[in-house]
C-alpha cells in the first residue's frame, strides 16, 4: 500500500479474469452494494447511464449530476435507487451548491465517478477565460472531489474513478499555456491535455487520499461509437481521424477494436469495485484490467485506421512532478484549496 504509481511503478496488468470482451453485467457478478452511496457526473446519457444502471442494479443508491436535467429525468425514470440533481461543471457556483447539498445530508461517499465530459469542441471558454475542454474534464471535476472530500474520506473506503482517455496520448499537459492562449488552438490537443489530466489526478489523489482509505482511478473505456461524446466535432477534425476523406465524403471502414457501452463501462466499474484492487490505487486501466506502459507509441502513425494500437497509457501521464503541478495549477486556476487531511 506504501508504493505509489508514479513513473508507472504499478502499470502493468495483473490477470483480473476480464478482458476487452467483458462487460459491466461480468464485472458486477457477485458484488453486493447494498448501502453504498456513488454520485455519477453525467450520469444520465451514455456511459454515464450504463454506470447508473449497473450501480443501481447492485444496490447502491446513486446520485446523478447532470446538466440537462429534463434529459435526465426522461432516461432515468425507469431506475431504481436513484436521486437527480443539477451540475453545470463549468460553473463554481454550480459545483458549490451541489456538494454542498450533499454533504448537508451528512451520507458518506463510496464511489465518485467523473465521468462527464466533452470532446473535440472547437474553440470554446467558459466564465474565467478557461479553455473548455480542460474546464470541464478536469477542472470542474478537481473542485467536486475537493469539496465532496469529507463524505470520502467519510465512507472509510471510498474509490474515485476518472473516466480518462487513449486519447491521453494527444498532448502532455502544456503548464506554460494550458488554456491556448498563445498557441494555436487544435481540439484534439485540447482533448488529449484534458484526459492526461484525468490521469495525474488520479495519479496525485490516490497517493494524498491512500492514507485515508480513499483510492483514486483512471480508465480508458475503449472506442465506443454509440456516445454522443463526439457531437460537437468539426469536418477537420474528422478528416484527421479518417472518418472523412479530403473531399468531405464519408469513409466506410469496418473498425475493429470498438466496443459496445457496456463493455466500455465494465473497466469503471472494475475500478470501483474490484476487490483485486485493495492495495493498488493511482494506475490507468483498460480492457477490465490494468493497463500497460506504452512506450512505442509514434504520433506519426494515423491509429484511426488500425485501432488495435489504442493501448497503453504514456510516460508523461504518470509523471511525479507532473502531477504535484498539475494539483497546484487546479487550485490556482479554480481558487480552491483541496487539502487533503
Amino acid at each position: 500500500m506504501k508504493q505509489s504509481n508514479f513513473q508507472g511503478a504499478l502499470q502493468q496488468p495483473i490477470g483480473s479474469g476480464f478482458d476487452k470482451n467483458s462487460t459491466a453485467a461480468d464485472v458486477i457478478k457477485g458484488i453486493d452494494l447494498t448501502g453504498k452511496i456513488a454520485i455519477v457526473t453525467g450520469g444520465h446519457s451514455g456511459l454515464g447511464l450504463e454506470i447508473t444502471k449497473t450501480l443501481a442494479s447492485a444496490g447502491a443508491r446513486v446520485i446523478v449530476a447532470a446538466r440537462d436535467f429534463s434529459k435526465a429525468e426522461k432516461n432515468l425514470s425507469q431506475i431504481s435507487n436513484v436521486e437527480l440533481a443539477e451540475l453545470e461543471l463549468t460553473d463554481a457556483g454550480s459545483v458549490e451548491s451541489f456538494a454542498g447539498s450533499f454533504l448537508a445530508s451528512e451520507r458518506p461517499l463510496h464511489l465518485l465517478f467523473n465521468n462527464a465530459g466533452i470532446m473535440w469542441v472547437p474553440l470554446q471558454r467558459d466564465a474565467n477565460g478557461y479553455e473548455s475542454h480542460f474546464a470541464t474534464n478536469h477542472l470542474g471535476h478537481f473542485h467536486l472531489t475537493a469539496r465532496l472530500w469529507p463524505a470520502l474520506k467519510k465512507a472509510n473506503g471510498a474509490r474515485v474513478i476518472n473516466t480518462s482517455s487513449w486519447g491521453h496520448h494527444a498532448s502532455p499537459i502544456v503548464f506554460e499555456d494550458p488554456n491556448f492562449q498563445s498557441r494555436e488552438y487544435d481540439p484534439m490537443q485540447a482533448y488529449g491535455q484534458s484526459k492526461t489530466a484525468n490521469v495525474l489526478f488520479a495519479l496525485e489523489l490516490d497517493e494524498r487520499g491512500k492514507r485515508f482509505g480513499v483510492r483514486s482511478y483512471s480508465a480508458h473505456p475503449g472506442l465506443i461509437l454509440t456516445t454522443d461524446l463526439g457531437r460537437s466535432i468539426t469536418p477537420d477534425t474528422m478528416k484527421k481521424l479518417g472518418m472523412l476523406n479530403a473531399d468531405g465524403n464519408p469513409v466506410h471502414r469496418e473498425y475493429t477494436g470498438t466496443k459496445t457501452a457496456q463493455q466500455g463501462v465494465s473497466t469503471l466499474i472494475w475500478c470501483a469495485t474490484s476487490p483485486q484492487l485493495i492495495d493498488i490505487g493511482g494506475v490507468y486501466c483498460e480492457n477490465t484490467d490494468i493497463a500497460v506502459l506504452d512506450t512505442d507509441y509514434d504520433p506519426k502513425e494515423n491509429w484511426a485506421y488500425d485501432t488495435s494500437k489504442i493501448k497503453g497509457v504514456m510516460p508523461f501521464a504518470l509523471d511525479a512532478d507532473a502531477a504535484r503541478q498539475l494539483w497546484s495549477l487546479s487550485e490556482e486556476l479554480t481558487q480552491v484549496k483541496f487539502d487533503v487531511i
